[in-house]
Parts: structure tokens; sequence; C-alpha cells
């Protein structure tokens, strides 16, 4: 996870917050970090990395590399955690229409991050107009080939899309919050 967040670094975000959590039962772990593009140290955009960690996965990723012939040998790409990165803003006065937004993003995203889009009302009082507030997802896979051998290339094209859906949002942001833009 250290070498994420110095990844992160290296591609223009700012690191916040890291949590780390264990479950007893299973050994199961989830890496949490708050991150966000340098130009959005104001908000309103937050973005939230998650890597989760599950032991079994990693036992069976062990036994076969152990079983290999040549230490040398091209690692299996079959095992695989998730790596989530989570896009959230506040509630927004003039939301997009989700379907527009969810078909931009697909071009700015492209195959290497794949976003979904979704959105919550929330409503104050029943007699209040909803507050819809926004949520990007976009799951990655990361093989454990990559993090036992380390090739950085993968990782560098989700981080760079990552920045780009980052700062298309950042720039889409004033016109939801109600904010003058000037233009």
């Amino acid at each position: 996870m250290a070498d994420l967040k110095s990844h992160a670094i290296d591609h223009g975000f700012h690191v916040h917050d890291e949590r780390h959590f264990v479950e007893t039962y299973s050994l199961r772990q989830l890496w949490e970090v708050d991150v966000h593009p340098e130009e959005a140290c104001n908000g309103p955009i937050d973005l939230h990395l998650s890597l989760e960690v599950d032991p079994r996965m990693l036992f069976a990723f062990e036994d076969v590399v152990l079983a290999l012939d040549d230490p040398d040998a091209e690692a299996p790409t079959e095992h695989t955690f998730p790596l989530v990165f989570t896009w959230s803003l506040p509630p927004l006065p003039a939301p997009p229409d989700l379907l527009i937004l969810a078909t931009e993003l697909a071009g700015v995203g492209g195959t290497e991050l794949p976003v979904e889009v979704s959105a919550i009302d929330s409503f104050h009082s029943v007699t209040d107009a909803p507050e819809r507030s926004l949520n990007m997802v976009a799951r990655v896979p990361i093989t454990l080939a990559s993090v036992y051998r380390p090739a950085d290339e993968a990782l560098c094209a989700v981080l760079d899309k990552c920045r780009d859906v980052s700062l298309d949002l950042l720039r889409r942001a004033p016109a939801w919050l109600g904010e003058d833009t000037g233009f």
C-alpha cells in the first residue's frame, strides 16, 4: 500500500488520510486512503482508494508461485485483488443528468477505468426538495503477479485515468454546485 500511495503522489495526487482494517476471524485486510488531485485541495471532490486483501487468494497465489520450477518464471495472473476508486460530491443544487454524465465519464475513464455513476436523493424534511449527491465508483483488478514483480505501467495507466476523471469532475462541479464559473 505504501507503494500505491507513493505512486499516486507521483501522478499528482495528495494523500490525506490512511486506514488499515484487519478482520480477526478471516484475517481479511482492507486499506483505505483518502486522496485528491493537487488542484482540488479546497474541494469539492473526495476521492477514496481502497484495496481489499483476501488471505485465501494470497495463500493460493503463494502455493502457485512456490510450485514454479523456475523462480524467475512469470507468475500467473489469475489471482487478483480489487482496487476501488470512489469519488463523491456534496449535495448538488443543480445536479447533472446521470445518463449523460455516465456516458461522458466512460469516455474519460476508457476501458482502463470503467466508472459507475450513482446518485442519492436526501430529504431533510418531507416538505423539502430533495438534495442529490453523486457517487462514482471504478473497480480495477490488481493482479498479484504485478505485486510480486512490480510492473508500474498498468498502474500508471489506471492512475492517469483516475486523475483525468477527477479533473473532469472538478471542472464540472462549480456548475452543479450553482457557483458562477464566469463562462
